[in-house]
């Protein structure tokens, strides 16, 4: 299983990721590819911020957030959290995640004591809450108190014919266990110089070779607890977003990388610069810090 890491990585997606797409099959395979990136990366939160404050984003804002949720949702309680929902008509085109959290086990027997489950609170009386947990039948969790239709995770404490669980909490996880889905309303600055990140990495055409700064890259993560990676839109990057609000990207962010050099086409999307950025971090930063 893939352990997850002691500095939680966090990515900010403008709003307008999706903006060179119009029709909504075409905008969910994109964001379907966002998905699996922040998971085969073990991003542990994603944030969407609004890059064009001259416009309303809240709709794309959204529908990112909503299919990004989706996609990070166990199968088996995707139809308990999201009914049916207009933006989700092309979700039958996501790839599946297949993360830990995402198991193909649905039987009972199969349970093991000690293992983790995400589930969905179905119905609560005065003997405690009864817990869908995609096997045959809800586990019954006593005493606990938790409202229906929660989302809760759980520990297997009894296997067997009738298994049995108890509440528990992320933190105690030492898998990977997805990412969580932030709609941000402030801007992109405020963002980036109130929230308690402790290390920001930005990412632009414009900025140092990433294997000039990779050794001081390296030594900050080490002494990092959240760091956050931004990504620019397709049709403005970081510096352009943050000179609406007066900021100058090298004054905010911590490190200004391009871990796309040389590149032959006049722009790289956003999904594209995801892929190339964590790809690099996950080899020369997990592999030799």
């Amino acid at each position: 299983m893939p352990l997850k890491r002691l500095t939680e990585l966090y990515v900010a997606l403008p709003a307008s990721t999706i903006s060179d797409v119009s029709h909504l099959r075409e905008r969910t395979f994109k964001i379907g590819l966002i998905g699996r990136a922040l998971a085969i990366f073990r991003v542990d939160e994603v944030i969407i911020f609004r890059d064009c404050p001259e416009v309303d984003q809240s709709r794309d804002a959204d529908l990112i957030a909503t299919i990004l949720s989706y996609m990070e949702t166990p199968q088996y309680l995707r139809k308990l959290l999201f009914k049916i929902r207009p933006e989700l008509r092309y979700a039958g085109i996501l790839p599946p995640l297949r993360t830990p959290h995402h198991p193909l086990m649905s039987h009972a027997k199969n349970l093991k004591v000690g293992e983790f489950r995400e589930g969905v609170v179905i119905s609560s009386d005065k003997k405690g809450i009864m817990v869908e947990v995609g096997v045959e039948n809800p586990i019954l969790i006593p005493d606990a108190r938790v409202p229906v239709n929660t989302r809760v995770t759980v520990k297997i404490v009894e296997a067997g014919k009738r298994p049995e669980a108890i509440l528990t909490i992320r933190e105690e996880i030492q898998d990977y266990w997805g990412y969580k889905v932030i709609v941000s309303n402030g801007s992109l600055g405020k963002m980036m110089k109130e929230s308690s990140f402790d290390l920001v990495v930005a990412t632009s055409r414009c900025g140092s070779l990433f294997l000039t700064v990779a050794d001081e890259l390296i030594k900050r993560w080490r002494r990092s607890r959240r760091m956050l990676v931004a990504f620019g839109a397709p049709t403005q990057g970081l510096q352009e977003i943050l000179m609406k609000e007066n900021l100058k990207l090298n004054e905010i962010a911590d490190f200004v990388v391009n871990t796309i050099p040389h590149q032959a086409t006049e722009t790289v999307r956003t999904e594209e610069a995801l892929y190339a950025t964590l790809s690099i971090l996950n080899i020369l930063i997990d592999e030799f810090s």
